[in-house]
């Protein structure tokens, strides 16, 4: 996708004075930096000696260790699969070819390369994916935890080939912060995995073209934050990276006024990213545990090197790790809010490992769990590993006594009922910062689950760069359970990243009484028209109530409903039939949709895009989308109710 001079308008359009000012600054530098980059200062004496403390690998529970060393095994024989893309290369990686287009990024000065521009690279995120480096700290904990010297080779000589086709400011993976912050942070624990590796020190701190790339990026970081209304969870991803870098390889002069920058940007990003109520501001549900996870990993190297942390930091880690825990379903799944490119801060266990249990995990051990907290019955490696870094102990604050389940701040209401029924409420702000860059059009929009399984389910992300009629299909009102009029989405997207007009949502009342849990909120995205949505849970029914209101002139309306992947419909004029299937036994509920309406079933289709379900970043598979046409006249009222069997 080639940035047009129009999106360039409407983002500056988003930026502010300060903004500007420090882009303008950028630009010279860049430029500056094209005839004249700087150089790494000589280094002597580098040591290495953020290890891990004794009786830290031995902790790592069996099963956990066995999934991982399975999963190098896999990476030892080249096998590997990045965003729905099977991979056999992985042996001898090309560090520059898109496995999905067949592209290949251009090697140039890395800020001419259009990385935006899938036609000139191929998939930017398939590229950059790779170069992020986190199958080599898993390589590097199977050595650490086998003592099988291949591990280490290999990822050793992976570590090799990447510098070697990697010189400072040439190419793709020089053109991103938020690659470098993590880029960097995968290397520390590279290091510190291969400790015991005798070619360990040889690799790192006694190469010059370690420390040469190690200074360049952090020296890159210091020079080119994100800024402004890009200070979202990339600023947080630079800020950790840079901050781990500057403890663990503190071998440059430099390197005190580095860490001492990083952990001030890491303090006020993640308060600025960050809800008093712990959620994260993107409201992008795979952005907080993102963010969670860089910061846990930035306090493990602060305190491996007794670097004091402002109580800030724990303090917001403390209510995210809450958070985390009082929004998943019974099977530890969190909502599917917003964006999600299935990304992680940092990677040290095998496939089949719960991420949002191995979160919760690590929250207990660092702060302790509260009586509310879900059970958490999965293992893994990096839980023992990082927390083995971390002093225990959370700031002296009042935490929730209850499961919390309104988070005013965020918009986020949750509503549970009997056999396992979780139901999110979405009244919200549109997103964070003036470009709201991981927002869906969903204002009102519900997601409601039965025993961890997606009955209306979020649809998800599935793609950002090089397929523009499926970025803007996912995050369209079409695109999820809500109400969408004339066609059009409640907010103005000006690009793939970019919202020029901002749905304003509040939420009217919130009350349980009677055995009935209700929710009640409204948003003025269309002009003229304001939609109202009341949802009422009945834990003695087992019945979802959905009432949608539009008050405005007479208006083309579609009610959306996406159902999940397992959930098999069958619509007779206005009630739908659902089944599926949840370990062995088979569930139903009935979905009697408003009289007012037409409906419609759509699944799979592609022009346009309608009936799909992403159950990770560049996956996407058929579902159900039942479709309600009409019109919205004066004050209409559309009801509709799900019921649950059983």
């Amino acid at each position: 996708m080639t940035m047009s001079a129009g999106w360039y308008l409407r983002r500056l359009s988003r930026m502010g004075p300060r903004e500007v000012g420090g882009r303008v600054g950028d630009a010279v530098r860049r430029r500056r930096w094209r005839s004249a980059p700087p150089g790494c200062p000589p280094v002597a004496g580098a040591r290495f000696t953020a290890v891990l403390p004794p009786g830290a690998l031995a902790a790592v529970p069996p099963d956990a260790a066995k999934r991982l060393v399975a999963e190098a095994d896999r990476l030892m024989d080249g096998h590997a699969e990045f965003f729905g893309v099977v991979r056999d290369d992985l042996a001898d990686p090309d560090w520059f070819r898109d496995p999905r287009t067949g592209r290949r990024a251009p090697s140039a000065y890395a800020f001419d390369v259009p990385y935006r521009d899938e036609d000139a690279v191929g998939d930017i995120k398939q590229i950059w994916e790779l170069s992020r480096h986190q199958y080599l700290t898993r390589l590097a904990a199977a050595y650490a935890l086998t003592g099988d010297e291949r591990y280490a080779e290999r990822a050793a000589g992976h570590l090799r080939s990447w510098w070697a086709a990697n010189p400072p400011l040439r190419g793709v993976h020089w053109t991103s912060g938020i690659e470098l912050g993590i880029r960097l942070l995968s290397w520390v624990w590279i290091r510190r995995l291969l400790d015991g590796w005798p070619g360990a020190a040889a690799l790192f701190e006694d190469n010059p073209v370690a420390r040469n790339q190690v200074w360049h990026h952090q020296r890159w970081l210091a020079a080119f934050p994100s800024r402004g209304s890009s200070a979202n969870n990339h600023v947080i991803a630079e800020a950790a990276g840079q901050f781990a870098a500057s403890c663990a390889f503190a071998w440059f002069p430099s390197s005190g006024r580095w860490r001492t920058a990083a952990l001030r940007s890491l303090e006020r990003h993640l308060r600025g990213n960050t809800y008093l109520s712990g959620l994260n501001r993107e409201l992008a549900t795979e952005y907080h545990g993102l963010v969670l996870e860089l910061g846990l990993a930035a306090l493990a190297e602060a305190d491996a090197a007794d670097v004091p942390v402002p109580p800030a930091v724990r303090l917001v880690l403390l209510r995210m790790t809450d958070a985390l825990a009082a929004v998943v379903d019974n099977r530890l799944r969190p909502p599917r809010q917003g964006d999600a490119d299935d990304g992680h801060g940092l990677v040290l266990d095998g496939a089949g490992t719960d991420r949002w249990g191995s979160l919760l995990a690590t929250g207990d051990a660092v702060f302790g769990r509260l009586d509310w907290w879900p059970a958490v019955t999965g293992t893994d490696v990096r839980t023992p590993l990082l927390t083995a870094l971390i002093t225990p102990g959370g700031p002296a604050v009042a935490r929730p006594e209850r499961r919390p389940a309104h988070f005013a701040d965020a918009g986020l209401t949750l509503l549970r009922g009997p056999g396992e029924i979780w139901c999110r409420c979405d009244g919200g702000p549109h997103g964070f910062l003036s470009i709201a860059a991981h927002a869906h059009a969903d204002a009102l929009s519900v997601e409601v689950r039965h025993d961890g399984v997606d009955v209306l389910a979020d649809p998800g992300t599935y793609c950002y760069h090089g397929q523009p009629e499926w970025r803007r299909y996912f995050r369209s009102t079409l695109g999820h359970n809500t109400l969408c009029l004339d066609g059009g989405d409640q907010s103005a997207s000006g690009g793939p990243f970019l919202w020029t007009r901002h749905a304003e949502s509040r939420v009217l009342s919130v009350a349980t009484e009677d055995g009935a849990a209700r929710w009640c909120a409204e948003h003025d995205g269309y002009a003229g028209t304001v939609h109202r949505r009341l949802v009422e849970l009945s834990a003695a029914r087992r019945e979802l109530r959905v009432v949608d209101e539009v008050r405005g002139p007479r208006r083309t309306a579609r009610l959306v409903f996406h159902l999940g992947p397992a959930i098999t419909a069958e619509l007779v004029g206005n009630q739908a039939e659902l089944t599926w299937t949840r370990d062995g036994e088979t569930r139903s509920a009935v979905l009697d949709l408003a009289d007012e309406l037409c409906w419609r079933a759509h699944r799979g289709e592609t022009d346009p895009p309608l009936g799909w379900y992403s159950p990770g970043f560049g996956r996407k598979e058929p579902a159900t989308t039942l479709v309600g046409t009409g019109f919205s006249d004066g004050a209409a009222a559309f009801t509709t109710v799900l019921r649950f069997h059983g």
